[in-house]
């Protein structure tokens, strides 16, 4: 599985570089603070794979980088992804690392 940081993350929103940014946390935790993209919770994925590309790099965050650790694990061995990304330390690791004004708490 390959893993980049808050600062790649931000290198590539910066740069322009094509991707996908897919939120697997709860809807209720995204309205407190979110990094944009894609609100798909984890319990609701598999109604909404249609939602996740495959032409380009998906990164996959939650609030610490465990549940995006499940869902990029399920679908590489179920559902034949090959393109997903986890978020090191997911949004709050952002949040620290990058914007410390953001409140995700």
């Amino acid at each position: 599985m390959t893993t980049i940081g808050p600062e790649e993350l931000h290198r590539m929103r910066r740069d322009g570089v094509p991707f996908q940014l897919v939120d697997v946390r709860e809807s209720y935790e995204a309205e407190r603070c979110t990094l944009g993209g894609t609100l798909i919770p984890m319990g609701e994925l598999l109604d909404r794979l249609h939602e996740i590309r495959r032409d380009v790099p998906v990164v996959v965050h939650c609030r610490s980088g465990n549940r995006a650790l499940a869902v990029i694990t399920a679908l590489e061995r179920r559902h034949g992804f090959t393109n997903l990304i986890q978020l090191e330390g997911g949004i709050q690791a952002y949040a620290a690392r990058l914007d410390p004004g953001m409140r995700c708490e």
